[in-house]
């Protein structure tokens, strides 16, 4: 005969692993839609000569594309009662995705057609692969937040001396260090949505939050891709 105490636990584990599941299929379901939009928008900035043309005779959407796209990442990152807040959390999070993909397109639109392209390509390609690689990896990344950090402000000071000496071995080199590090990063988050057997792990309730964290380790991902593959106009 069963015990009661072990098929009570069964049961709470099994709801738990469901709720993780759906929390899972939640962040990648908005997370999909975030790169629709973003790389349309990216395609449309990059194949369509007229929309070239009117960012670059209108500077002031740019900035005011950039000062939203700070605002909501502050709103997102610090204001928890915001984050998780229906519908507040997803209007926030969609004038976030419009500005970044906003920015992103006036980026690309400074590239040749054929470097956006293979970028975007080369990105999901490795955003899958290492998707995959943190779903069955039995090593845990979660515990490494503290050494991605320090990485990135070390890679934030290497970048500021590249801009500053105008080297193109260095501007190459940050970019393969800044790319590699995102790799990095996309699994650190992907492990942090995941939970189960990992130390650390996101609430299902910052869903959005998940979301972000990982639209913007591909965001950057993809532009330290297309400025390694890509020849400016």
């Amino acid at each position: 005969m069963s015990d009661p105490e072990s098929m009570f636990d069964d049961g709470a584990a099994f709801s738990e692993k469901a709720i993780r599941l759906g929390f899972i299929r939640k962040v990648y379901g908005i997370l999909f839609v975030q790169l629709l939009i973003t790389f349309g928008i990216v395609a449309i900035f990059t194949f369509v000569d007229v929309v070239k043309e009117f960012t670059s005779r209108t500077p002031a959407l740019f900035w005011a594309a950039f000062g939203l796209t700070f605002a909501m990442v502050i709103v997102l990152g610090c204001c928890g009662d915001i984050r998780r807040k229906f519908p507040h959390n997803y209007i926030a999070l969609f004038i976030f995705t419009l500005c970044e993909a906003y920015l992103l397109g006036t980026a690309a639109a400074t590239f040749s057609t054929t470097a956006v392209a293979v970028a975007i390509v080369v990105t999901l390609v490795i955003v899958l692969a290492l998707t995959l690689f943190a779903f069955q990896s039995k090593y845990d990344f979660t515990m490494k937040g503290g050494l991605l950090m320090a990485l990135l402000l070390s890679l934030i000071m290497f970048g500021i001396l590249a801009g500053i000496f105008q080297s193109y071995i260095a501007q190459m080199a940050y970019a393969s260090l800044g790319a590699l590090l995102f790799s990095a990063y996309i699994v650190f988050d992907t492990q942090l949505i995941l939970g189960g057997k990992h130390r650390i792990a996101l609430s299902p309730e910052e869903y959005v939050f998940a979301a972000l964290n990982l639209y913007l380790d591909i965001v950057n991902l993809f532009l330290y891709i297309l400025a390694l593959v890509g020849s400016r106009n």
